[in-house]
């Protein structure tokens, strides 16, 4: 393999948000980049195409056909589809490819993805991705684990992450996430179940003058509405990882009623979203609302129709 990480072909799997996001700021570099996802044999990939070509991105026809050519393998997929994906591309990879695990699955889950790809010769790595892309984008804060990680940590920053190893034991990175998840995703649960509860009986003001005193630190206003854009466009795969959040606190003995609870929230806001009450996904207005009572007026339409 070319010790130079510039010169590599990488692969995405899952050409998402984050991916299309990887696949944008490589190009910027001229780094070759490939890129497969289900949603191109579905009849959903016309803006994905659309984005490749822009960007210059070549897509494979199957998972083998991305890992036969790849040096670097990145997948991002929902979390439910991590094993699946490793299982899908250990046939096909060469020895000595990198495979990064960019997904948030339990640190059970990285394991078992874990023993696929380095069976199959090529080198696993888990990453744990710690806040949200966008803003960072390539330099995403990102925690890498396995005995793979300390020998991949500067090649990535190479190509312009953030990348810093936090073990070298396969799950720490991962758990550590998880755990983080439990709160984080946690609180946009509580905010779109308080927030939309104060809304019908008329006491939001109280209760964000309430939140203000007791965590000034917070602009409550714009946070709910940052949660409930992010939650109404990325519902369905926050419950998926909440799933796994869920599956992670149940490996050590523990019940995970706060993450149960925080899953079928997201995914009843992912409902409603795929039915079409927050407007066309995909159209400029679509989660946009600067004002989170916008949305919540609309999960208490739904809500009182059905009463």
């Amino acid at each position: 393999m070319n010790l130079d990480p510039k010169q590599w072909q990488i692969g995405l799997v899952g050409y998402g948000e984050v991916g299309r996001i990887l696949a944008e700021d490589l190009r910027q570099q001229g780094v070759k980049v490939s890129a497969y996802d289900v949603k191109l044999d579905l009849g959903q990939g016309a803006a994905l195409r659309e984005h490749a070509a822009a960007h210059g991105v070549s897509l494979a026809a199957t998972h083998a056909e991305l890992a036969k050519g790849a040096d670097l393998i990145v997948s991002a997929v929902t979390a439910s589809q991590a094993v699946p994906v490793a299982q899908a591309c250990a046939p096909a990879v060469k020895k000595g490819t990198w495979f990064l695990d960019f997904n948030s699955a339990s640190p059970g889950a990285k394991q078992r993805a874990a023993k696929l790809i380095d069976g199959a010769g090529a080198h696993y790595v888990e990453g744990a991705v710690m806040t949200s892309v966008p803003p960072y984008r390539i330099k995403v804060p990102l925690l890498l684990g396995g005995g793979s990680a300390k020998a991949l940590e500067p090649l990535l920053n190479t190509l312009g992450f953030d990348a810093k190893v936090a073990s070298d034991q396969l799950g720490i990175a991962s758990a550590t996430k998880m755990c983080r998840s439990v709160m984080i995703k946690g609180l946009e649960a509580m905010v779109i179940e308080s927030f939309t509860t104060a809304r019908a009986y008329g006491v939001e003001d109280a209760l964000i003058a309430s939140l203000h005193e007791t965590f000034p630190g917070i602009a409550w206003q714009r946070q709910a509405a940052y949660f409930f854009q992010r939650v109404i466009e990325h519902g369905r795969r926050r419950s998926e990882e909440v799933r796994e959040v869920a599956e992670t606190v149940r490996e050590i003995g523990l019940t995970p009623w706060s993450a149960e609870g925080t899953a079928e929230r997201q995914a009843f806001i992912a409902d409603l979203a795929d039915e079409g009450v927050f407007g066309e996904r995909g159209s400029p207005t679509f989660a946009r609302s600067a004002d989170w009572r916008d949305e919540a007026d609309r999960i208490l339409a739904v809500a009182r129709s059905k009463t």
